[in-house]
């Protein structure tokens, strides 16, 4: 066994270390040592003579106080207070690159009393990852997937991956599908209670009461949550916002708020001020200018490429703010953001639907968000009523469209078995929701046995959809406790290739090739960019190709 030595500096807890237990370590012959004490030992030359003062100590290496304290060699010795994984997970300094404050207030503060700054080689790694930002590019070339929430194998991450991480850090931005859910199906009750269609069902605005209350409390929960995580981690909430997926659930906080107004009870408010829904919609009207104009400028966020059936979160918003909108009274501009969103809708819808080559398919985990496409023209032919005053037929064009889309994923049973749940099931509750609400509208206009009977059925589903998921979430949320694992999508390195790119021209150039001789070599070059001023270098062979050719 081989002796380590380990230096520590002279401090005041010297003197607390020379009156308390001091070290406990073992020589070779299994003698247990206390400091400088020996329970017993005899004056000899062998190589376990260990030496305890203020600055010094030898330890065997593989020795353990825990492990020495474990098989109960020392009965006397007190116990240490248990661990907290907890606190250990708050402690860890590779946290402080996502942290806000990151160590910095207690700089400030050791600064003002003048105590010295010790900083060593993780200090600086951690402030060069602050200052870094990640561009777009950077998601493609460490994530895959349609999410793009998989690390590739070739990738590292900031954050260690052997342990659980602070809850902040693993709470998404897609929580805010849950307050889609709940506050949906207070909209839902509000309209069984009060349309014509409906009245046999004998429904109280009770129950609309309860579930807008329960709403409200579920979005004022999830977005303090929210709130905390951008104070204490808001690297982690900036790099969703950047992340080319998520970005789109960043929609889903005033989509929510706009259900609590639209869903809030008669015995509330009758009439709410339009100055709500000028509040409401400005910030979806800024994040529509960065992602639309994001979709026609091309590049690495274009619709092509990006395109995801959780962007239909973004197309969403201009129709419900357009239903809020004309139930107030408003004209133009309920009319604007519908426009907005029919057009950028049929550009989504084409190009969700014939599924580029270029873009994957979607996980098993992921297949319930294919009822987003039943939410935006369910949504849109109640907004078009609305602005329109009747369920005329452009409304019935859009119910028609959103009713065959649900029918024929309804129908695929097999499609949404055999995967564990996740975040992603409450993709079912909105559109569900939205579908019986256009259902409800349409039975107003067209009242028999056939609409009556299919509004019920689409409420009943919805209802029971929403009770089983919220059921199931609290179930693994607080007693299974893996609702939220870790989210890598967050946690990429910044790493880049430094190296500057030479292209074909650049480097035939450099061989010292005529124009002509490198026009006649470009020919012959197929590049898997398409691009030859793109390309990567050629192989080292292409001089001896330009010097045959010259010759």
């Amino acid at each position: 066994m081989h002796s380590v030595s380990i230096s520590m500096p002279s401090s005041p807890i010297k003197v607390h270390l020379q009156v308390t237990n001091g070290v406990l370590f073992r020589n070779h012959d299994g003698t247990v040592f206390n400091n400088d004490i020996a329970n017993s030992y005899a004056t000899s030359t062998t190589a376990g003579i260990v030496q305890a003062n203020g600055h010094s100590q030898l330890i065997p290496e593989g020795s353990s106080l825990d492990g020495a304290a474990a098989s109960g060699l020392f009965p006397n010795l007190p116990e240490l207070p248990p661990r907290n994984p907890r606190i250990e997970r708050l402690d860890d300094k590779r946290f402080d690159s996502f942290r806000t404050w990151s160590g910095k207030l207690e700089k400030k503060l050791s600064h003002l009393f003048g105590k010295p700054q010790e900083t060593g080689p993780e200090d600086h790694t951690v402030q060069n990852v602050e200052l870094e930002t990640l561009s777009v590019d950077r998601y493609f070339d460490a994530l895959e997937g349609p999410e793009l929430d998989i690390l590739r194998a070739s990738e590292d991450i900031l954050l260690p991956e052997d342990k659980q991480w602070p809850f902040l850090l693993r709470y998404p931005i897609s929580s805010f599908g849950i307050c889609l859910g709940i506050s949906s199906q207070a909209i839902m009750w509000k309209n069984l209670a009060t349309s014509a269609s409906t009245k046999f069902l004998h429904v109280s605005l009770d129950v609309n009461l309860i579930m807008w209350c329960i709403s409200v409390a579920l979005v004022a929960i999830v977005s303090f949550i929210y709130m905390l995580k951008g104070i204490f981690y808001f690297e982690a909430v900036r790099r969703e916002y950047y992340h080319p997926i998520r970005i789109n659930f960043f929609f889903a906080p005033w989509i929510a708020l706009l259900f609590l107004a639209i869903g809030v009870p008669p015995s509330l408010a009758q009439n709410l001020h339009a100055a709500l829904w000028y509040i409401l919609m400005a910030p979806i009207f800024f994040l529509e200018l960065k992602i639309y104009g994001q979709w026609m400028s091309g590049g690495q966020r274009r619709l092509s490429k990006v395109a995801n059936p959780s962007n239909h979160l973004s197309i969403v918003g201009n129709f419900v703010g357009a239903l809020l909108g004309a139930s107030m009274g408003l004209r133009e501009g309920p009319i604007f953001f519908f426009a907005v969103g029919l057009a950028h809708y049929i550009v989504l819808f084409v190009t969700l639907y014939q599924r580029l080559p270029t873009n994957e398919t979607l996980p098993k985990e992921l297949h319930p968000v294919f009822f987003l496409f039943v939410a935006a023209p369910s949504v849109a032919s109640m907004a078009w009523t609305n602005i329109q005053g009747s369920f005329d037929y452009g409304s019935r064009i859009a119910y028609f469209i959103a009713l065959f889309l649900y029918l024929s994923l309804a129908v695929r049973v097999n499609f949404f078995r055999g995967f564990r749940f996740s975040l992603s099931w409450w993709a079912y509750t909105f559109p569900m929701t939205g579908a019986a609400l256009a259902t409800i509208k349409y039975s107003n206009e067209v009242p028999n046995t056939l609409t009556k009977s299919l509004s019920t059925i689409l409420s009943a589903i919805a209802t029971l959809t929403v009770t089983s998921l919220l059921v199931t979430t609290i179930l693994h949320a607080v007693v299974l406790r893996d609702l939220f694992p870790n989210d890598i999508a967050i946690a990429i390195s910044d790493k880049t290739d430094k190296r500057p790119k030479i292209t074909w021209k650049r480097f035939l150039r450099r061989t010292g090739s005529s124009e002509r001789d490198i026009e006649n070599i470009l020919k012959f070059v197929v590049s898997d960019s398409n691009n030859i001023d793109a390309s990567p270098m050629p192989p080292s062979s292409i001089p001896k190709a330009v010097d045959n050719s010259a010759q």
